[in-house]
């Protein structure tokens, strides 16, 4: 199998996964209690409304008809109207996304940065009193749930010292302020980044323990290999050495980065409801006590195949970057 055939086949299946996804929610929320057309009536929805709707995504139709329009929809980038706001679920959903990226994607990839370089260091160094500290630490941060992390840090940084505000991405005020101008503005203002802190340092010091202990565990792991020990009796230079030894020991944080990213995301809920970050998280905790169904189901479709994304990605990645890992075929 060339590597072209091998991408074709991981995309085909990429796509296999997100169709199943995609049909698995379809069938979730059908089998709920309660129908489509009475949520649509309870929302005050006029007559007119709900029979257009209806019409659209083939309410009053028998369920395999429902389904064809549900799949055509989405393949057009149609996600249907949110009940509770009246507007497009995709315009709705976009901005959050954007939002929940802007704090998750900074946090985590300085997590796996500042965590693999701690894991190294404790690999290397293993059996003193730093070792001990620094895994009894970034355990400790891992154990307390993010949403209490976050408590905690507002009571200490927000209540007691006064340094970070404690909700939001800008003030109300700041906010009204600058809401012609282009979104990126906000990342030029020192206010920005005083909303930012605390919510970026829950997400890191929480997700910390992942990237340091597998990178200690890869580089303990790879220290006694045979290629290192063939390098060492070649006579190669230390700094050469040790870029082998943690190139290697880093190849399990790297597969592990996307899927943390994902589940991060997934799991920012509670994190955004604590800070009142306009995110995802907050937007589906909205969505789920207005009963707004279709807003749910396309979060979740979002969380779902951002995992898929994230595990394709991996799966293309981990061939480059480890030499031992090569496609059949690739090298006659």
């Amino acid at each position: 199998m060339s590597r072209l055939q091998y991408f074709v086949k991981r995309t085909l299946v990429t796509a296999v996964l997100i169709f199943l996804v995609a049909t698995a929610l379809f069938v979730f929320f059908r089998a709920m209690p309660g129908d489509y057309t009475s949520l649509l009536v309870q929302q005050g929805m006029s007559p007119e409304q709900v029979e257009r709707l209806q019409t659209k995504w083939g309410l009053n139709q028998p369920l395999h008809q429902q389904y064809l329009a549900y799949i055509t929809n989405l393949l057009t980038a149609d996600a249907g109207v949110s009940f509770r706001h009246g507007t497009d679920v995709w315009t709705l959903v976009k901005p959050r996304i954007l939002n929940s990226l802007i704090l998750v994607a900074p946090a985590i990839t300085a997590t796996y940065i500042i965590g693999s370089v701690l894991g190294a260091v404790i690999g290397r160094y293993r059996g003193g009193l730093f070792e001990k500290s620094s895994i009894v630490s970034v355990s400790v941060f891992h154990s307390i749930p993010e949403f209490f992390l976050g408590i905690l840090l507002i009571a200490a940084f927000s209540e007691t010292l006064g340094l970070f505000p404690t909700s939001g991405m800008l003030s109300p005020q700041t906010s009204i302020a600058i809401q012609d101008q282009p979104f990126y503005e906000m990342f030029f203002l020192p206010e920005f980044w005083q909303h930012y802190a605390l919510p970026f340092a829950t997400i890191t010091l929480y997700f910390m323990q992942y990237p340091a202990l597998i990178m200690r565990n890869s580089v303990v792991e790879i220290s006694d290999q045979d290629f290192l020990h063939y390098h060492r009796l070649k006579g190669l230079p230390r700094a050469k050495l040790l870029r082998k030894l943690y190139r290697h020991a880093c190849l399990p944080v790297v597969t592990l980065y996307p899927i943390s990213l994902a589940n991060a995301i997934s799991g920012l809920v509670l994190v955004e409801v604590v800070f009142n970050w306009p995110g995802i998280g907050r937007l589906l905790v909205d969505s789920v006590l207005a009963r707004d169904f279709p807003v749910i189901q396309f979060v979740f479709l979002v969380a779902a195949v951002w995992v898929i994304l994230g595990n394709f990605f991996v799966d293309l990645f981990y061939g480059v970057i480890d030499p031992r890992v090569s496609v059949e075929g690739d090298a006659e």
